[in-house]
């Protein structure tokens, strides 16, 4: 063999091995790929998904179905070169910056506490506002959990502070606390009363804005405590986050009232919700309808805020419903059952 071809050989060599080092190397990315799915009506792990004692119940044989996201990558297991680029050919995966999933402030397991929290409060939300939304009283405090770095409360509400009211008018949940103070601009004072130690205490905190989006907002991290006439228990495991919290309440909500809400139909869906029964945008959309669909599901609900994505990406073979509210979702759930399509608000 001559030198010049020695030279070329171990070149080659040299260069594929690079490569396939390269391939290897871990990237700044996740892929979030369609993940499984779980009736709302039915059971998880062998526990039925929603148990009410106290009140009567009702049986449904059809399907309101929480959809997942499962990711692939993140701190503990970085994504590879070739994994992301076989992603980023796969429609049905969505390869995104890893601090889009896993904010760099984070560590896994504080990521993990937060999804696991969010999840929890969810159910909470979810069973507030379907309980209202059938005309069951639910009484409710909302409690100062703790103050945010910098906060514009800082000196004036502790920790433990149930608050009482906002601008006069009394703090039901945590939906009328936030609605209360995103209608003021940033600087502008809010007038709270405060319980604390027994006492009611008026404290006026100046909005400031939110580094995200502007709003005006006091600085506080609060969590809802919910007094219910029965008890209502969720049972999921391994899932995490607050998209779930739609088809929590309307799973509730069926189990409830007599009949059937969803005419024997395979329906999918998600968003948040708050315990008014606003329902709020989800990430992974697209991977979401595509589980469902495999899944079977031939309806989905989806956010109006991601509805825009929801319709440019929706698999063949499903209708596509837009909800804004719990009663917006319920209302469609009805006129699908009575075949009224024409009356379904559509993305």
């Amino acid at each position: 063999m001559s030198r010049r071809v020695l030279v070329l050989s171990v070149a080659g060599f040299l260069t594929v091995l690079l490569a396939a080092i390269a391939a290897l190397l871990p990237v700044p990315y996740v892929a979030l790929e369609p993940g499984p799915t779980t009736n709302t009506l039915g059971a998880a792990g062998g526990t039925e998904l929603i148990r009410i004692e106290g009140r009567r119940t009702y049986p449904d044989k059809g399907h309101l179905d929480l959809v997942t996201v499962s990711v692939l990558g993140g701190p503990r297991q970085k994504l590879d070169l070739v994994t992301a680029l076989s992603g980023w050919f796969n429609d049905s995966i969505a390869v995104v910056p890893e601090e889009s999933v896993y904010p760099k402030e984070e560590t896994a397991e504080e990521a993990e506490k937060q999804s696991a929290a969010e999840m929890s409060d969810s159910q909470e939300n979810a069973t507030t506002a379907a309980l209202r939304s059938l005309g069951i009283p639910v009484k409710t405090t909302v409690v100062v959990q703790e103050l945010s770095p910098g906060s514009p409360s800082a000196g004036k509400l502790r920790k433990g502070d149930e608050l009482v009211s906002v601008d006069g008018i009394p703090v039901t949940g945590g939906a009328v606390l936030r609605k209360a103070i995103t209608a003021h601009k940033p600087k502008e004072p809010v007038h709270l009363v405060v319980r604390r130690a027994g006492r009611e205490i008026p404290v006026t905190v100046t909005t400031a804005a939110a580094p995200d989006d502007g709003r005006a907002v006091i600085g506080v991290v609060t969590q809802d405590h919910a007094d219910y006439p029965f008890t209502v228990q969720i049972s999921l495991k391994d899932v995490g986050g607050p998209s779930a919290g739609l088809m929590f309440a309307l799973g509730i909500v069926d189990k409830l009232t007599p009949g059937s809400m969803t005419g024997g139909k395979f329906i999918a869906g998600t968003g948040t919700i708050d315990d008014a029964g606003t329902v709020g945008a989800i990430g992974g959309i697209t991977q979401k309808m595509i589980g469902a669909r495999r899944n079977g599901a031939t309806v989905f609900l989806s956010p109006l805020e991601n509805c825009k994505e929801a319709r440019a990406t929706v698999p063949d073979g499903m209708r596509l419903v837009k909800v804004h509210t719990l009663d917006d979702a319920v209302t469609a759930l009805d006129n699908l059952r009575a075949g009224r399509t024409a009356a379904l608000p559509h993305c």
